[in-house]
């Protein structure tokens, strides 16, 4: 309210300022506009969180250009500040989606959030494997909330809501437009503990959230991948650059240790009851992929049964 109601003088004197800015905002008139979001919001149930408010996230408040505002649908609870981002290629291989999927699992299982964007490839693989464990994930939009992008998510993102959050600084309304999203990749940074890159071209907007991060004195990790693979160009790069190397959770905990203060040694895996043949067919199960003709002559067990065996073993995480 105190910016609409100040001199041009005391506006312009603002840094970041100038008499363009000072101008739009003296003669800014689009009131009609501003009710019908906040009726709306009120609506579609999203809140509007604003930089003041004891709900806002606060390692984005702690940022150097933190949104005003944010929509919010879902909740943000305490525990978020142990958040981690995973971000990468929007064509990734087999590879970076087993790993996203691998890695994400094990660190929703230490207690950790999982922030990213929603995007294709990567982004959507990280979501979906908190969402498999139960975990907790916040999406960060560059649209606004009723503006679903890739619209493909649209069921991903209602279930987000339940178990997490989906946020955005943009208006109910905005497009995903290109510019939106270098903008939005600093909020992923910004409410994590530190970026994690699975898979990045040398071009991949996933380095731009790389870039964030360190602006913001968080810390980078990356996975490493084929030489020959141009997914991975961006990714070695910043290994090259200090990024730590990643092939499991822990050593993104290892990083970590010294601001966790015990908090993944409070977290007790959940007590998993197994029967005998799914024993027998986790004792055949390793971090690489194995055809499932093979998975049956080893474990001597026909091909329906052990299909039905891995699905049991899946929904329990």
């Amino acid at each position: 309210e105190k910016v609409f109601c100040v001199s041009k003088d005391e506006l312009v004197s603002v840094n970041k300022i100038g008499n363009t800015k000072a101008e739009a905002i003296l003669n800014f008139n689009k009131w009609d506009k501003v009710k019908k979001i906040v009726e709306n919001c009120k609506k579609e149930g999203i809140k509007i969180v604003s930089i003041n408010d004891k709900n806002y996230p606060e390692p984005l408040r702690e940022i150097e250009d933190a949104p005003f505002l944010i929509f919010k649908k879902g909740e943000l609870v305490k525990e978020d500040i142990f958040a981690i981002a995973v971000v990468g290629s929007r064509k990734p291989t087999k590879y970076g989606l087993r790993v996203t999927d691998m890695i994400v699992g094990e660190l929703v299982e230490a207690g950790f959030t999982i922030i990213s964007g929603m995007a294709r490839g990567i982004d959507t693989e990280a979501h979906k494997a908190a969402v498999l464990r139960k975990g907790r994930t916040i999406a960060v939009l560059g649209s606004g909330i009723d503006v679903p992008y890739p619209a493909e998510n649209y069921f991903l993102m209602k279930k987000i809501e339940k178990i997490g959050a989906i946020i955005t600084e943009f208006p109910l309304g905005t497009k995903p437009e290109k510019g939106n999203f270098p903008r939005r990749n600093r909020i992923i940074s910004g409410l994590s503990m530190g970026v994690l890159v699975v898979e990045a071209s040398s071009d991949s907007g996933a380095l731009i959230t790389a870039r964030h991060a360190l602006q913001q004195n968080k810390e980078v990790f990356a996975v490493p991948g084929m030489i020959t693979s141009n997914t991975t160009k961006g990714t070695h790069m910043l290994l090259k650059e200090g990024a730590v190397l990643v092939e499991s959770a822990e050593d993104i905990i290892k990083e970590l240790a010294p601001r966790l203060k015990g908090f993944t040694n409070e977290k007790k895996k959940k007590d998993i009851i197994l029967s005998k043949e799914e024993e027998t067919v986790i004792k055949h199960l390793t971090k690489e992929p194995i055809h499932i003709d093979i998975l049956t002559r080893e474990s001597h067990l026909p091909l329906n049964k052990l299909l039905s065996i891995l699905t049991g073993l899946e929904l329990k995480g």
